[in-house]
């Protein structure tokens, strides 16, 4: 009999230290954390903060004819080839249908012809400050009226990826003042705008009508 009670009191043993064992495993099976994946990243959106504050702009004063004068940008395109800019004349027309909106034709020639660009410039709660909308919300173009006297000159800020591009209009070709372009030399270096990124606009042979086969719309990359 004493040799069967020890037979019965090494199998129960046996049997406690399989089944803490196998307690022991399944516990450390259910603490052990899952591994988790990384959160994708969200696209890096450019701010819109560069660009000065706009000044109480009346946007009505600012419809018409304007003559590009200046511009002061680092854009490729015009570092390659501003030496060959054509004359360019921006006409603004508020839409009738809505005053949120300004239409925006600008002439000029390409390749010895003339072309027509139409855009349209959303206004915001800020007065002289406009919105050109890209194909995503981080394209867009902003756009700041930065200073003008609605008779003869307007200074204006684009600003797209971060990146800024000043531009000066005239009402007319042949107010060119030295006291204006000094003031546009200085707020072009305020942005980091040195002389070599300066770019004078041909203030003569501007296009008249143009022909319906040669008005795109589209958004100019500078």
């Amino acid at each position: 009999m004493t040799g069967v009670w020890r037979c019965m009191l090494a199998i129960m043993v046996l049997m406690c230290v399989c089944l803490w064992d196998s307690g022991e495993a399944v516990g450390g099976a259910v603490s052990r954390p899952r591994p988790q994946r990384r959160p994708r990243k969200k696209p890096k959106v450019d701010p819109i903060d560069v660009t000065p504050p706009a000044q109480n702009i009346d946007i009505q004063r600012m419809t018409g004819i304007w003559y590009l004068l200046n511009t002061a940008s680092k854009c490729s395109f015009l570092i390659n080839h501003g030496t060959k800019v054509e004359p360019t004349v921006m006409n603004l027309t508020l839409n009738s249908a809505s005053d949120q909106t300004l239409f925006v034709s600008t002439k000029t020639r390409h390749n010895h012809q003339c072309w027509e660009i139409l855009q349209v410039y959303d206004l915001t709660p800020t007065p002289g400050r406009l919105t050109l909308k890209g194909a995503r919300p981080e394209l867009n173009t902003e756009i700041v009226i930065g200073e003008t006297d609605y008779n003869s000159y307007a200074i204006m800020y684009y600003q797209k990826h971060g990146k800024i591009t000043l531009k000066l209009y005239g009402r007319s070709v042949d107010n060119l003042s030295e006291p204006m372009l000094t003031k546009f030399e200085q707020l072009a270096a305020k942005q980091g705008f040195g002389l070599a990124y300066l770019f004078p606009f041909p203030t003569y042979s501007h296009c008249g009508d143009v022909d319906q086969d040669h008005v795109i719309n589209c958004v100019p990359t500078c």
